[in-house]
This record gives structure tokens, sequence and C-alpha cells, in this order.
């Protein structure tokens, strides 16, 4: 089988950067390698956090700084996988130094700074992206190819949530705790994000208006007290097609580890995913329901391209942001993979992210307007 992404006629290999040396961009390197690249370098906040990432890496050298890195002239691609307020600086010294940039989202801290990052990916003509992975499941392809198709009907209700647990504690802490690294949202701009991408994405439709309540269930941590950031968002929505829908984010649901459920119910059946069981697809109809299972004997066309193992040896995360990572750099070598997320993407999720961080404070209908 054809490896995903790939132009088996473009044989050079990408010259990549990292700049993070925490968990994310350790899955980017991964990532990196299996698609073939050179991972020329890294670099971390200091040298010597630099030097304790550079084995896990495999990276050929250690640079003393992200502008190192960037203007070393031994790059084509640069990986971002810093806190949250360091994006915007990083990728635009990158984008102007003529780089090819993969970005981790939040792209930014407020949807101004991510549209100028968008702007300016699109005036410097280089790839951009932003790893919104749970797009590259492939019964999350099956399901938005059905939902194209009209096997589901009209769209009427879009719902679900994504939750987690692993800033239940007092004692848990991270630098997304912190504003000033991570921005004004924390649990809704971390995973929220992801979400709404999937939505939208899966649906074709586009949140419209938002009504939205935020919560801060741990206000009083150990290392950080008077937490501002939410752990908890529920948001009531309308998309531009007309349907009507809710979600519910958490940080802090004992129990759930990484669980983004999104079911869509039409007006012929329904259809839900969970993307901590990605192996499978829940169709409901009236007269009853069936799971179909990953088989590339039965998927669609689009699903079977991110479908490379047979049916029974189970994929995950780490195979979606394979795919994504493939997808990017075969963009990086001219091609247009279908469904690849670019900071056109990033900004849209940022501009959601404004509007229900408004809502929530001024406890009103916001709209959101086109990014």
């Amino acid at each position: 089988m054809e490896e995903i992404g790939r132009n088996p006629t473009d044989v050079s290999q990408l010259r990549v950067g990292i700049v993070g040396t925490g968990f994310i961009g350790g899955v980017h390197a991964r990532a990196a390698r299996l698609a073939g690249a050179r991972i020329v370098g890294v670099a971390g906040s200091t040298p010597e956090r630099a030097a304790r990432a550079y084995a896990a890496r495999l990276a050929e050298r250690v640079f003393r700084s992200a502008e190192d890195l960037i203007e070393s002239g031994e790059l084509d691609v640069l990986h971002v996988c810093t806190p949250n307020h360091l994006h915007a600086s990083i990728t635009i010294k990158a984008l102007e130094a003529g780089l090819h940039v993969i970005c981790e989202k939040p792209l930014a801290t407020d949807f101004d700074t991510a549209a100028l990052m968008a702007a300016r990916a699109a005036q410097s003509a280089r790839t951009a992206t932003v790893p919104f992975v749970y797009r590259f499941h492939p019964m999350a392809r099956e399901a938005r190819q059905r939902v194209a198709e009209g096997h589901i009907g009209r769209v009427n209700l879009i719902h679900g949530s994504y939750l987690q647990d692993w800033l239940l504690s007092p004692d848990d802490d991270n630098w997304r705790v912190d504003p000033a690294l991570g921005g004004p949202s924390r649990a809704f701009a971390d995973i929220g994000s992801h979400w709404c991408d999937l939505a939208e994405f899966v649906t074709g439709d586009r949140i419209a208006a938002v009504s939205a309540q935020t919560a801060v269930a741990v206000p009083d941590r150990t290392k950080r007290p008077d937490v501002p950031t939410e752990d908890v968002a529920t948001v009531q929505f309308r998309t531009v097609g007309g349907a009507v829908g809710t979600m519910a984010v958490s940080q802090v649901s004992p129990g759930r580890k990484n669980r983004l459920f999104l079911e869509i119910s039409g007006s012929e059946a329904s259809i839900a995913f969970d993307q901590e069981q990605p192996e499978t697809l829940w169709l409901g109809h009236r007269q009853g329901s069936e799971l179909l299972v990953r088989d590339p004997q039965t998927l669609s066309v689009p699903a079977l391209r991110y479908s490379p193992l047979p049916a029974g040896h189970a994929q995950g995360y780490h195979d979606c942001f394979d795919a994504f990572t493939t997808d990017s750099y075969a963009a990086v070598r001219g091609e247009r993979p279908e469904g690849l997320p670019t900071f056109d993407d990033g900004a849209r999720a940022a501009r959601i992210c404004d509007s229900v961080l408004a809502s929530a404070r001024t406890r009103s209908w916001v709209e959101v307007h086109p990014a």
C-alpha cells in the first residue's frame, strides 16, 4: 500500500527543526522521523533543556535558541511545540525566514494574533498547518463522508463533550494553568478547540453563535494560587445551516482521560464517534442501530486513505499524528491533501474561543463571525 500522503516521485528528505522540549515535542519528532524527515536540530527554553531532549528526539544538533535554529539556514520545516504565548513570535520569524511551519494549537492566545499568523502564512506562500489530528481517525473521516453523502439526512442536532481529569487535584500543575503562558482560556482553548474543529469538519457546517458558561473548579492550586482560567466550560450553539448543539469541556472529570465524543442527529439517522473507541462508529436508526468497525474492506475512499492496517489491528492517536505530519510534508512538496488543517483553521478555532469567553463574560449569546 502506498504510504499516506507521500509523493513516490519525490525522494528528497525534508530537514526539520523542533522548538519545544515537552511531551508534544516528542510526538512531533516521532512523526517527523516516520515521515522520512531529518531532524536537524532542537531548541528549548534553555540550552540545557534542549540538550536533555536531544537524544530522545534523535536530533543531529542542539541549538541555543529558537532564533538560532530558524536562522541556521539548515531547515525546510519548523515544528513549534512551545507554550502558547510563544507561538506567534516564533512562527512569524520562521515564515519570514522562508520556512514551512507546523504550529501546535491553540495557534495563538487570541483571534487577532491568530488571524495575523494566518495572513503572514498566506503572504509567504509557505505550508502552515495546525495539528487538529482527530480529523485523521479513519472513522471520523467515515462519519464525514456519510454526512456529506446525505446518509443521515438533514442535520438537526450536534452534541458531545471533551472530558479529561489530569488537572483534577490542587496538586496538579502545568504551565497551561498560568494565563501569561497559556492565554486567557485553558480548557476550552486546549481541548474545546479540538471538539469544535472536529464537529465543523465532520458536519461541513459552521458554528454561528454561542451561549457559554465557564467555571474554575480548582481555584487554589498548590503551586499556582488564585487560578483565573477555566477548568470547565459548557456551550450552547447554533450553526449556519440551522442545527442546534451543545458541548461540555472539562479537565476535572474523574476517570475521563481523553474522551472526545461527537454525536450528530439527522432527519434519517444519527452517527457518533468516540475518540477513546476510535475503531468504531455508531450508526443509529429508528428501527435499530449498528456499530461499524474500521475495516479497509468496507470503508469509503476518504476513510480508507487513513486506514493502512488490516481490520483488528487497532489504530490510535499516534497514527493520526503520523498521518497529519505526512500530509503536511506532502503539502510542502506541492501536493494538496484533502482535509489538511491549516492556519486558517487555527484562526477559526481562536475566533470561536474568543466568542465563548465573551459569552461567558457577558452572559449573552455572541455571534461567531467568519474567521
